[in-house]
């Protein structure tokens, strides 16, 4: 049986700051399926690369030079500075949009020539999903959810979904051309064997919190089945890339009694006045004639206290009067944790 080989990206760029600060960002990713090797020189390059093969290398446009195409790699990528299209047989990426999201796109292209199985497919089940629900509205859930989301992922690999109609947060939308959850699903169906890259490509950073764009429609959502999700949510399991995976959930999903019995933990926030607490009595009869009184045992109901003031960026969750309330009720989830 002859053992293939390791990819190769080659990155190369002149300016050596970006060179390193790109080379520094890649290396903080975990599982990437290729060795990463950084020039700053062509001639150097060429050297050293004369006799390897190159599955992506990825170069500036003020440093690429006709005589790269000798080194004949699988994927050619230029990283455009002028906003202009000088080489049509190659992709061009702006090389000064975020670093996330150049690292995308050189995941895309990768995915686009490689067969390979992504490693560590198989986890060990260490993740643990927590659900965000409530019957009562404007109980400021998704706060809660995001707030849960970014203290836990200043201390755990955390990951945010929102499966909310109407999101409401235009922060966490996804930009014109981009990916959501809506792609996530499809790659999961028709890119099995290359979920945790596809994932990769699509994952966003708040902080230190990864989110995926919800979709954007909310209609979206009623169509997908209680096995899809299902589905996903044992993928993002195997995967154990998280520690923590906050779902933020509402009644636009299928499934979402068994999504709730999926999760680790349960948060439901209500009110105190006679109408929400009669939305939670409602909830919580049907949750145990339809036998789910499991939910119900791991659920805690927690009332906020007046929040007189939410940061404007969501990377500042981390602190005021929701983040003081969320971290006691977070330093019970860790004491069950141990």
């Amino acid at each position: 049986m002859i053992e293939k080989k390791e990819s190769v990206l080659v990155l190369c760029d002149k300016e050596e700051e970006y060179a390193q600060l790109m080379t520094e960002y890649i290396r903080t990713h975990r599982e990437l399926p290729w060795s990463l090797h950084t020039y700053t020189d062509v001639e150097e390059l060429l050297r050293q690369e004369k006799d390897c093969a190159i599955d992506v290398m990825a170069v500036a446009e003020r440093t690429y030079q006709d005589k790269l195409s000798t080194l004949r790699p699988v994927r050619t990528i230029i990283l455009n500075e002028s906003g202009l299209m000088k080489w049509d047989e190659f992709v061009n990426v702006d090389k000064y949009q975020q670093a996330q999201n150049v690292l995308q796109k050189i995941l895309e292209v990768y995915l686009e020539i490689s067969d390979m199985v992504a490693p560590h497919m198989q986890g060990l089940g260490n993740t643990r999903f927590i659900g965000i629900y409530s019957p009562v509205r404007r109980c400021m859930q998704t706060t809660f959810a995001l707030t849960i989301g970014q203290l836990l992922a200043a201390k755990y690999r955390t990951l945010y979904l929102n499966f909310e109609h109407y999101v409401g947060i235009s922060e966490l939308a996804a930009e014109v051309g981009a990916r959501d959850m809506a792609d996530l699903l499809y790659f999961l169906t028709a890119e099995k064997e290359k979920f945790q890259l596809r994932l990769q490509t699509i994952v966003k950073h708040k902080g230190n919190l990864d989110y995926v764009p919800p979709m954007k429609s909310g209609q979206n959502l009623l169509s997908i089945s209680a096995k899809e999700w299902g589905r996903l949510l044992q993928q993002i399991e195997e995967l154990d890339e998280y520690d923590f995976v906050i779902m933020d959930l509402s009644e636009s999903m299928q499934g979402l009694f068994d999504i709730l019995r999926f999760c680790t933990k349960v948060y439901t926030l209500t009110r105190e006045d006679r109408i929400a607490q009669g939305k939670l009595s409602e909830y919580e009869r049907i949750l145990t004639a339809y036998d789910y009184g499991d939910v119900l045992e791991k659920t805690c109901k927690c009332v906020a206290p007046l929040i007189k003031r939410i940061p404007e960026e969501l990377e500042q969750y981390t602190k005021g009067e929701m983040a003081n309330f969320v971290r006691g009720i977070l330093r019970e989830l860790e004491d069950d944790m141990t």
